[in-house]
């Protein structure tokens, strides 16, 4: 493991003590697993966004004017 040092707010390092001592674990290992989670998120946002990029495109809605009248559409579809 990498030694670092960081430094919290009062009202942070409350909140991880805090929940350290409810979850019977380390401040550090309660650290160690958020960075885990964002990390994981970062490649689950990229994941939705190339998925995002490969869709646009594939449709095709059947009318010609629907980004200008887009609000009128979504009304009709919601009645």
């Amino acid at each position: 493991m990498v030694r670092t040092q960081i430094q919290l707010t009062e009202k942070q390092a409350a909140a991880i003590k805090n929940l350290a001592k409810k979850k019977h674990t380390s401040m550090a290992e309660l650290i160690r697993r958020s960075i885990d989670n964002m990390a994981r998120m970062g490649v689950v946002d990229e994941e939705r966004r190339q998925r995002a990029m490969e869709a646009a495109g594939k449709f095709h809605s059947g009318v010609s004017d629907l980004s200008g009248k887009h609000d009128k559409y979504l009304i009709e579809a919601f009645k």
